[in-house]
C-alpha cells in the first residue's frame, strides 16, 4: 500500500505530537507546586523495581539442569555486582557485564 505525501505528513505529525505529549505531560502534571508524598515515594521505589523486573525477565529462561547450568549468567552477575560495588558506575557495570556475558556465551560456553 502506497501512502500519499499528505498521508505521510499526517502520520509523522500525529506521531510527533503523541511523543511530545507523552514526554512533557508528566512534567506539567507533577510540577514542584503539586508535590505529593505518593509521587515522591514512587520516584524513590520504581527505579529499583524496574531493575528487579529486568533481572527476573533476563534470568527466567535459564535451565540449571542442562549444560552450562547458568554459569555465564552467574559469572556475569557476580562481575556486575563486584564492579558496581567497586566503581559505583551504572553504565560501566552494565557495559562490562554485557561484554563479559557475550564473550562467555559466544567463545567459552559454546
Amino acid at each position: 500500500m502506497m501512502l500519499t505525501s499528505s498521508q505521510t505528513i499526517i502520520i509523522i505529525a500525529v506521531t510527533a505530537a503523541a511523543t511530545i505529549i507523552t514526554r512533557y505531560l508528566p512534567f506539567m502534571l507533577f510540577s514542584d507546586k503539586n508535590e505529593s508524598p505518593y509521587i515522591d515515594y514512587l520516584g524513590k521505589v520504581l527505579p529499583y523495581a524496574a531493575i528487579g523486573l529486568l533481572v527476573v525477565y533476563c534470568l527466567k529462561g535459564i535451565n540449571i539442569t542442562d549444560s552450562p547450568y547458568g554459569a555465564p549468567e552467574a559469572i556475569s552477575i557476580i562481575v556486575i555486582a563486584m564492579l558496581h560495588y567497586w566503581k559505583e558506575n551504572t553504565l560501566l557495570s552494565i557495559g562490562a557485564g554485557t561484554v563479559i556475558y557475550m564473550i562467555l556465551v559466544q567463545a567459552i560456553f559454546i
